[in-house]
């Protein structure tokens, strides 16, 4: 005789906020059987979530009222607050995953103000555009609350890969931030590039053959830099050294191209900080320590370098 088998209880979720990353994490839910009611400051965009099995909250209060969890995708960390702190004491024993872009400190604070009115508070980051939602390659970067990722973990994996990184709220942003930083420099050279060539009349096309297996092999490279920064010895042998890594050269070029060298010339500018400070003869890698002791405009004021521990 077999043993019965049992289905996980479906868990409801009050969705706020439809953009476009909203909607695609409300109807995945729905896919997964959940229980979902949803919400969105411009009326309208609920629609078809409805014709597929949503509940329409007719205000935010009877929203976050009908269901445990309370998922927020909203537009930047102001919305958060002016769309929860006038049903605050409506979010008590509650949990709040909050999906919202918000920076570390923005999510911190919303931490902060979450245990104050007794609410279970779990920060997260999605690393996936809306299309992604669902499937392998989207991953969801967690931080906070741990009790809340576990109680919620079938619904979080709904959406994605779901990773926990740990209690501190705002550590899950920035690490995505990190990340699209290191993608955004990414772009912005290939562009820098495809602006080079195209004035002399290759294709951005053309120009992206060339560029995506280069650039693709000298991804290999991370393990090895990182190994240098972690162990603090840039004169480890077999680096290409900041005096060899001279790029004045392709600025001057992109000058005569009549490209603007600006990305280039910031990075230039970095290994020029290393080499006044006598580390030429040490490896590119060293320029981690000028991101590291930067001195940072903040606000129309300087702010004091930051080292990280």
């Amino acid at each position: 005789m077999t043993s019965p088998t049992t289905t996980p209880l479906a868990t409801g979720v009050a969705m706020l906020g439809l953009g476009a990353m909203g909607s695609s994490l409300a109807a995945r839910l729905l896919d997964a059987g959940h229980q979902v009611t949803v919400w969105n400051r411009s009326a309208g965009r609920d629609a078809d979530l409805v014709d597929r099995g949503a509940q329409p909250g007719a205000t935010v209060a009877d929203t976050v009222t009908a269901h445990p969890l309370i998922v927020a995708c909203l537009l930047r960390h102001p919305s958060v607050h002016e769309t929860l702190d006038p049903v605050v004491d409506r979010l008590r024993d509650k949990t709040l995953v909050n999906l919202t872009t918000t920076t570390p400190n923005e999510a911190r604070e919303l931490a902060a103000w979450a245990a104050v009115h007794g609410i279970d508070y779990l920060d997260g980051a999605i690393l996936a555009v809306p299309a992604m939602i669902g499937s392998p390659g989207a991953q969801v970067f967690y931080s906070g609350s741990r009790t809340a990722f576990d109680q919620y973990r079938e619904v979080l994996d709904a959406w994605a890969t779901s990773i926990f990184d740990g209690s501190d709220a705002g550590r899950a942003s920035l690490i995505d931030f990190a990340l699209l930083s290191g993608m955004y420099h990414m772009f912005a050279g290939f562009l820098h590039g495809a602006a080079m060539v195209g004035s002399e009349g290759m294709t951005a096309k053309d120009f992206a053959a060339r560029a995506t297996p280069f650039i693709s092999a000298m991804t290999g490279g991370f393990a090895g830099f990182a190994q240098v920064v972690d162990g603090g010895d840039y004169t480890v042998a077999g680096q290409q050294s900041l005096d060899f890594s001279d790029l004045s050269y392709i600025v001057r070029a992109s000058d005569e191209q009549g490209v603007n060298p600006a990305t280039l010339a910031a990075v230039q500018a970095l290994i020029t900080r290393q080499i006044a400070a006598g580390h030429g003869s040490e490896g590119f890698s060293r320029i981690y320590e000028s991101f590291r002791a930067a001195e940072v405009t903040v606000g129309g004021g300087l702010r004091a370098p930051h080292r990280s521990p």
